[in-house]
């Protein structure tokens, strides 16, 4: 299969393993900005293979998982009510709340339904007009466009009952959040390809020059993994700072302009807050213009509601890399997929979800 069987070729990964090995000279710390990229990295056991003086840190690379608690009560306020169509990815419906999740809000009574695209719920609110639909607009720049797109064709078919809860957030912003935080031992960053195949990696350009850290545009197979990391190193050894692109076959520098042109006519920059980083400022998008009457949290005059993390829960030092999952006392115990206390053990790209598949005795191991 293209770009699958080639990018998992365990001969061309023991080579660049070699060539890392023979390449460092001094330890060094990375982080993954992707949890797709976590997801491989656990998986095929990459940080396993790698020198023991190069430590991968995975950081808050899931959207879902960074989504705040005070985000996810303002969507079961919604969906608590008569008079709503609450549209949500299946990776929402169990991220806890203060108090409950999106599923057991389904349970008892609301409607709370799962779809495939915030399309499908721009034509559920055509089938019900006599009820509000509300999405709830989560993710990084990959799933702005898209969203942007479904107010536009509700905004042009005149698709007045549907609005987006929107919790859309900017890598670049977390990246100089985590560089320049005290304590900070990232020396290097890998950066999401399914970002830059948006946005491209111009601005990435400013970050590491600002912060002086290589930033390394790659993919999410075990060879664009170890790939990326060997760039990351080399620059690292030679004392460079500057994006390089190894994910070509889908990224450029300038990215989609068509969907950056979607993203500015319905979207502006605003500061948002993030579980684990708190509140970052132009890191999140916000309705603007014509659109903002499909804003959910104005239309229905949404009140700030006071909300609490789960004191238990160490979601947010996985996220900032201040911990591994299994450094939990709850991990895998009072934890899991089947009972989660966070959201990054809830998500199909939280780090506490990976080690819990792929490695949950993974305290017995290098990690």
């Amino acid at each position: 299969m293209r770009f699958l069987e080639e990018f998992r070729d365990p001969v061309l990964a023991e080579a660049i393993v070699a060539r890392i090995a023979g390449l460092v000279t001094r330890p060094w710390v990375l982080m993954e900005v992707c949890g797709g990229q976590t997801h491989a990295i656990i998986r095929h056991g990459i940080d396993q293979l790698l020198p023991d003086s190069v430590e991968l840190i995975h950081g808050p690379g899931c959207p879902v998982c960074v989504t705040p608690v005070a985000c996810i009560d303002e969507a079961l306020e919604l969906a608590r009510r008569q008079d709503v169509i609450f549209a949500t990815f299946a990776d929402m419906l169990r991220v806890p709340g203060s108090d409950t999740d999106l599923l057991a809000c389904k349970a008892m009574g609301g409607d709370v339904r799962t779809v495939y695209s915030p399309l499908d719920a721009v034509q559920l609110a055509r089938e019900n007009p006599g009820r509000e639909v509300v999405f709830f607009a989560v993710g990084f720049e990959t799933t702005a466009p898209v969203n942007a797109l479904s107010v536009v064709q509700a905004r042009a078919s005149s698709v007045d009952n549907f609005s987006l809860l929107v919790s859309q957030v900017r890598v670049p912003p977390a990246i100089e959040a985590i560089a320049g935080s005290p304590g900070n031992r990232v020396q290097a960053f890998l950066a999401a390809g399914h970002v830059c195949a948006v946005m491209g990696y111009r601005e990435y350009e400013a970050v590491a020059r600002r912060l002086g850290v290589p930033v390394v545009v790659t993919g999410f197979e075990p060879l664009d993994v170890l790939l990326g990391i060997e760039a990351a190193l080399a620059q690292l050894e030679r004392g460079e700072a500057r994006v390089e692109n190894q994910y070509a076959r889908g990224v450029d520098r300038d990215g989609n302009r068509e969907a950056q042109h979607l993203m500015k006519q319905v979207f502006r920059e605003t500061g948002q807050s993030w579980r684990g980083l708190g509140r970052l400022e132009a890191s999140g998008l916000q309705l603007q213009g014509h659109y903002a009457n499909f804003d959910a949290r104005e239309k229905f005059a949404l009140p700030a509601v006071p909300s609490r993390e789960a004191g238990e829960c160490l979601a947010g030092d996985v996220l900032t890399g201040r911990i591994r999952p299994y450094e939990c006392p709850r991990f895998g115990r009072e934890c899991t997929p089947d009972s989660p206390l966070g959201a990054t053990m809830v998500s199909g790209e939280g780090a506490c979800a990976a080690y819990y598949r792929y490695r949950r005795n993974a305290g017995a191991h290098r990690a």
